[in-house]
């Protein structure tokens, strides 16, 4: 059975068409919800795009976080439906408190775009589970409010729960504590990272088709449950 995944658009966002792109070179059925509906039609899994949700009014996806179908992610993200949240989307989930911390300004004050090389710290996620633990990839960046941040306490819990699932390599970009790229939830089904995998799925476009690890990640898990 073909996975079918959805990606909502939020006024502002950029980098939607792209994942729908993305789903369907990884073999998937792409779904588009839009974000004035709490209807998820059905999906196996949700991708939050990248963009400007809402202009990045009052913070980045402060806004985004009350559309009426983030009430319907929660809810099912509960329940255990694979969401990922990628730049503004990761945002997003930490702002309706899917995930913890929160993602400020670049310490560099700046936009950074660029290739970035991560290593992926767990595989034991419904995003990551067709990756090997300590695998090096490389993924689009593009971010000017990426420096994730938390207190001490529940830095500590992430790295102690092994819930940080990508970190920077060569070079950290916006200043994130332990070079954080990426965390996820302790059921392992909520991922958020900063890059944009959705950038990474032909070599036409992309330095590498590391992204496509991503999607092939949840359709293993999906498929595993039939």
């Amino acid at each position: 059975m073909t996975a079918r995944i959805g990606v909502v658009t939020f006024p502002g966002s950029l980098d939607d068409a792209d994942a729908l792109r993305a789903v369907k070179l990884s073999g998937a059925e792409p779904v588009p919800l839009w974000h004035a509906s709490d209807d998820l039609a059905g999906v196996d899994a949700v991708v939050l795009p990248g963009g400007f949700s809402y202009g990045d009014y009052l913070r980045c996806g402060a806004i985004a976080r009350f559309s009426p179908v983030m009430d319907e992610v929660i809810r099912r993200a509960g329940q255990g439906l694979p969401v990922l949240g990628i730049c503004n989307g990761f945002q997003v989930l930490c702002e309706a408190h899917l995930l913890p911390g929160a993602l400020i300004r670049n310490d560099r004050r700046t936009f950074v775009c660029r290739d970035q090389l991560l290593r992926v710290e767990t595989r034991d996620t419904v995003w990551t589970c067709d990756f090997e633990d300590g695998q090096e990839i490389v993924i689009a960046l593009k971010n000017g409010e990426g420096n994730y941040q938390a207190d001490a306490e529940t830095v500590a819990r992430l790295e102690g729960e092994n819930r940080v699932v990508f970190r920077y390599l060569d070079v950290n970009p916006n200043g994130s504590l332990h070079d954080i790229a990426g965390i996820t939830n302790e059921r392992g089904n909520v991922v958020g990272l900063m890059p944009h995998p959705e950038h990474n799925v032909e070599l036409l476009t992309g330095a590498s088709i590391d992204g496509l690890g991503f999607f092939s990640s949840v359709q293993r898990f999906l498929a595993a449950l039939v």
